[in-house]
């Protein structure tokens, strides 16, 4: 998936279709030395929330593409932040 950040607006190809999800929030983690960021194309799951999406990305090469997050352990540490953002809210 490439991705192009424009303030709080992510456009991202899905399935040869650009689509603009909103950015819910931003975050670096020293663990895996990584830029993370987190949005939504505002769907609705079967739940009755908001999908939301975590991927990675390299902030020194510029945000470019996003990366699909396969590590168990990182998308352990992802779950403990999205429910540390679920909380605050």
């Amino acid at each position: 998936m490439d991705f192009d950040i424009n303030k709080e607006k992510i456009t991202i190809e899905k399935d040869g279709k650009d689509i603009e999800c909103d950015i819910l929030f931003t975050f670096d983690s020293e663990d895996t030395n990584k830029s993370y960021v987190g949005y939504t194309d505002n769907s609705i799951a079967s739940n009755g929330r908001k999908n939301i999406y975590v991927s990675s990305y390299d902030p020194l090469n510029g945000p470019s593409k996003l990366e699909n997050i396969t590590d168990e352990k990182e998308l352990a540490m992802i779950k403990d932040v999205l429910k540390e953002i679920d909380s605050s809210n």
